[in-house]
């Protein structure tokens, strides 16, 4: 073999060895993936499943929804869908506006709302 014949086998066989545009994306999607972290099943929204009408008035209900600092809870904390995390929100709005619900800690505390009994 010439040089030229040489250089062109090794030209080759580094071709070989060196992975393809394509190959080297389906080559990363083939490795391991991190396990996904969460529930493997899907939340359904509370007020979905009981098939409940909000309503202001409603308070002991609505107190489910509120953190012991008096801020209303997320959807990911109160597992509303964002049609009821609306209404919902709403609804503790009015309760608070009609001083049905606190809107500080401090009225919380007074109320007693930590009690059980």
């Amino acid at each position: 073999m010439n040089e030229s014949e040489m250089e062109a086998q090794e030209a080759l066989e580094q071709a070989e060895e060196m992975p393809q545009a394509g190959a080297a994306r389906s080559a990363r999607v083939k490795q391991e993936r991190p396990k996904r972290r969460g529930r493997g099943y899907r939340r359904v929204c509370v007020l979905c499943a009981e098939r409940r009408a909000l309503d202001y008035k409603d308070v002991a209900f609505l107190r489910r929804f509120l953190s012991d600092r008096g801020r209303i809870e997320t959807r990911r904390r109160s597992n509303c869908c964002a049609k009821h995390q609306r209404i919902l929100a709403q609804a503790i709005k009015r309760a608070r506006h009609l001083a049905l619900l606190p809107y500080t800690p401090e009225h919380i505390r007074a109320a007693g709302a930590g009690r059980s009994r």
